[in-house]
C-alpha cells in the first residue's frame, strides 16, 4: 500500500503544483488512499519531498533527484534562491528565508552533510542549525555567504 501510495505521490506533485500537506492528502484522499495529514508528512520525509520555488513565485513541492553529479549544485541553487539572512550566536545558525523556504532550506543543508551541522529545524521562514562549536558555525555562515555570492 505504501508503495502505491509513494507512487501516486510522485504522479500527483509532477501533474500538479501541490504546496502544502493537506492539499497533497486531498488530493491521495480523491485518488482512493485514505491518508491523514500524518501519514503525509511521513511520506514527505520518506520520498525526500522539499518545497521549491516555481516560475510564478509560489512553492510547491518537488523530489530532489540523487544523481550525485547535480545534486550539489540543485542544493546550493535552493539555498541561493531561498536565504535572505544568516545570523550565528555561540554554536548556533540562524537562516531566514523567503516565506515558505525554510523547509527546502533546511533539506538541502541536510542533503549536503556539511559535517559542521549536527541538525537544523525549520519554520515558514526561519532555519535554525546547531553546529558542534561556535568556530564551526562560523564556518557555515562563511560557507552559506559564498553560496550567496555566486
Amino acid at each position: 500500500m505504501k508503495v502505491a501510495r509513494h507512487e501516486k505521490i510522485i504522479e500527483l506533485i509532477q501533474q500538479y503544483d501541490i504546496d502544502t500537506q493537506e492539499e497533497l492528502a486531498a488530493k491521495l484522499n480523491e485518488a482512493g488512499f485514505k491518508v491523514t495529514q500524518a501519514t503525509v508528512s511521513r511520506d514527505i520525509r520518506a520520498l525526500k519531498m522539499t518545497k521549491v520555488a516555481g516560475r510564478d513565485g509560489k512553492s510547491h513541492y518537488a523530489i530532489l533527484e540523487d544523481s550525485q553529479g547535480a545534486l550539489g549544485d540543485k542544493y546550493t541553487r535552493v539555498l541561493h534562491d531561498a536565504l535572505t539572512s544568516i545570523d550565528v550566536g555561540q554554536n548556533m545558525i540562524v537562516i531566514k528565508t523567503v516565506p515558505g523556504m525554510a523547509m527546502g532550506v533546511a533539506a538541502a543543508l541536510d542533503a549536503l552533510k556539511w559535517q559542521e551541522i549536527l541538525g537544523s529545524i525549520a519554520g515558514d521562514d526561519t532555519v535554525m542549525c546547531v553546529a558542534k562549536t561556535s568556530e564551526q558555525a562560523q564556518t557555515v555562515r562563511e560557507k552559506l555567504k559564498s553560496i550567496l555570492k555566486r
